[in-house]
């Protein structure tokens, strides 16, 4: 291991960003080695359980019996199932760096570490790569966080705070405690209001205090139920006794849409939310990376769709997304949250009379321990500074760009199929996908094994769904290792295949 420091030991696995090989590799082990990692492990009956062996005989049996064993996501372009990106050989190779350097990113001690620092300015570059600096917009309130529920938390936390303490004048919730503050303030009931919003946002409540109960859905209509309806909202917002987070879904997990449309949506909810001293908190895991796409006119749509989401309070992001900084044998890790509220993200999360926790006298800049949920903290920014930086918006643009341009022509496909069924909507124009497609089979036989069918042949892995209430499918491309035209022919081909009953081979593609 000591050659993680030896440019020329690392140079050959950086080099395979730009290999045209990169893509090949099963998105599913055989089964056989599934069953044979599971058989390999420790038998709490064997005398030597837990007796100790040799690092070298760990590090065997984790090469031999453990490995083959797991998901390919970091191998293939083809993992379609969770959001879950790859890793990009500069993020795997950082992220070896920030195991072996231990570091415990938590005070901002700059004249021992330079850990702090790096994190502060890799979320700078995000703001930037983003376009949220918009305006004059500084986001004084940033950190990383352990993923997009984390960050989804530290909104609906600096949400709460902020919905009460306005009416209080004084302490909040974090100094008085929900019950007390909310009592003082007169206020009856703290509700989160969204549109398809993600699983994570009624964990979130439940975590916080406002419970999973308060998250009360707006839909549009049932064809579009991620769009959020505005009038609706408009009339929760004055109920009286009532204090509001609105949750803005930006990119639907289910169907990749947006709950706001642009500019004009925009501006009427934060009017809506100043009015009725409202927080706004969007929850931009995926689609908020819209931004970061080039001035191309098939990207307009979705920048259109994005343009207006720099005027919320907060906002979540997920580096281990699109970023593609996850490792499958790492944490992934790698969650970002903003705030323009500094103030109101140390009054929630500052952690008091810890003498021997303090920061210098020369911090300028945050210590993480005041601004999130943990006191330790491994140097999760490392990878996303190693991408931001390698990458730049070129690269990172060019890489969504792929993403974008493969699920269109998978789109095209699926609409032109006289097998397939493209969800929500066939006629829907194709230059609003960003990287989620949604579809069925139209034989009932056939969808109700087309998931099962799909990831039987472990070249290709999709999640199941419901739309409706019917079974469906969704592919999520979120690969960097995305080779479009070649991931085309190997994708209809499989779909072809199970549609028509037939087996299908790798060898007959490739």
């Amino acid at each position: 291991m000591g050659d993680i420091f030896s440019l020329a030991a690392i140079r050959p696995r950086l080099a395979e960003r730009d290999d045209p090989r990169a893509s090949y590799g099963p998105t599913l082990p055989p089964p056989a080695a599934v069953q044979a990692a599971e058989s390999s492990l420790p038998d709490p009956q064997s005398p030597s359980y837990l007796g100790g062996q040799p690092a070298s005989s760990t590090a065997s049996h984790i090469i031999s019996d453990i490995v083959p064993g797991l998901t390919g996501q970091a191998r293939s372009s083809r993992y379609y199932g969770f959001v879950t990106g790859g890793v990009l050989p500069i993020a795997e190779w950082a992220d070896n760096v920030a195991s072996r350097t231990d570091q415990n990113v938590q005070v901002h001690l700059p004249a021992q570490t330079a850990a702090t620092a790096v994190e502060h300015a890799a979320l700078e570059m995000l703001v930037r790569l983003l376009r949220l600096d918009v305006g004059g917009a500084t986001w004084a309130g940033r950190t990383f966080t352990t993923g997009a529920t984390a960050s989804n938390l530290l909104g609906l936390a600096c949400g709460r705070e902020v919905v009460v303490s306005a009416r209080l004048g004084g302490h909040g919730v974090g100094e008085l405690g929900l019950l007390a503050a909310c009592a003082k303030a007169g206020v009856e009931e703290i509700q989160v209001l969204t549109s398809a919003g993600h699983s994570s946002l009624s964990k979130a409540a439940s975590v916080v205090g406002l419970g999973r109960g308060s998250v009360k859905e707006l839909p549009l209509s049932d064809d579009q139920p991620w769009r959020l309806d505005i009038d609706a909202l408009e009339g929760e917002l004055g109920r009286r006794g009532t204090a509001s987070i609105i949750a803005i879904s930006a990119g639907d997990v289910n169907t990749g849409g947006y709950a706001l449309q642009g500019p004009e949506e925009w501006k009427r909810v934060r009017e809506l939310a100043d009015t009725h001293g409202a927080w706004i908190h969007v929850d931009g895991a995926m689609g908020v990376f819209a931004r970061a796409l080039g001035d191309e006119p098939q990207h307009q749509l979705l920048k259109q769709r994005t343009d207006g989401i720099q005027l919320a309070d907060s906002i979540t992001l997920d580096g281990h997304k699109l970023l593609n900084v996850t490792n499958q044998d790492k944490p992934y890790d790698c969650g970002i949250f903003f705030t323009r509220s500094a103030s109101t993200l140390s009054s929630v999360f500052m952690n008091p009379n810890a003498a021997y926790l303090a920061s210098s006298a020369a911090a300028t800049i945050p210590s993480p321990l005041n601004i999130g949920l943990e006191n330790s903290r491994r140097f999760r920014a490392l990878p996303a500074y190693a991408v931001l930086l390698s990458e730049g918006r070129p690269g990172i643009a060019k890489l969504l760009s792929n993403m974008i341009a493969l699920c269109r022509k998978l789109a095209a496909y699926l609409r032109e199929s006289p097998h397939y069924e493209l969800l929500p909507d066939e006629s829907a124009p194709l230059d609003g996908i960003f990287m989620i497609l949604l579809f069925r089979a139209k034989s009932k036989h056939v969808n109700d094994v087309l998931v099962d069918r799909i990831n039987r042949t472990r070249e290709m892995y999709v999640s199941g769904t419901k739309w409706k209430g019917e079974t469906a499918v969704r592919i999520a491309v979120s690969n960097w290792k995305v080779h479009i035209d070649r991931d085309f022919a190997v994708v209809t081909q499989i779909l072809d295949a199970v549609a028509k009953g037939r087996e299908w081979s790798i060898e007959s593609t490739l």
